[in-house]
């Protein structure tokens, strides 16, 4: 079986150098390599390329035969490493957190531990006899969420 913390050192090597970080790195039994990379500015198909050449040039398939898959997480994928919340500042996300709760709003804030999404709701102010929209800021830490996507909205 192909060694995954060769792969992973010949992975992360390359993306330091093109300024991309790692998002998921899986090899199954039979030898299938599928390598998730992303970029703060996005990801494009040579750079993609490159990960995949870097790859295949340090294994030897005479050796161990194996089939080889780089590309983006894709929209509407589950964030899976802190760096993609930080690049998502300010786009729409959706959060669906470990009590079945969802949340929808712009992704505002990142820390270590946490996240904050601000969303726009109808609520009864104090004074008025209407219901009136609110912004709400819901801070949600990051053991709290079983999941966070992107949202892409075509209105």
């Amino acid at each position: 079986m192909v060694d995954q913390a060769f792969v992973r050192k010949i992975v992360e090597e390359k993306l330091e150098e093109l300024n991309l970080f790692l998002v998921e790195l899986k090899i199954d039994t039979s030898n299938k390599i599928d390598i998730a990379i992303d970029g703060d500015s996005g990801v494009g198909i040579d750079q993609c390329i490159a990960v995949s050449r870097a790859v295949e040039g340090s294994l030897d398939r005479e050796k161990e035969d194996f089939e080889l898959m780089v590309a983006s997480p894709g929209v509407g994928h589950p964030f899976k490493v802190h760096r993609q919340y930080i690049k998502s500042v300010g786009r729409k996300v959706e959060v669906l957190l470990e009590n079945g709760q969802k949340v929808e709003g712009i992704l505002t804030e990142v820390t270590d531990s946490d996240f904050e999404v601000t969303f726009s709701r109808k609520e009864q102010v104090e004074g008025t006899k209407k219901k009136q929209v609110v912004e709400v800021k819901q801070r949600i830490a990051f053991t709290e969420t079983k999941s966070t996507k992107e949202i892409i909205s075509f209105k």
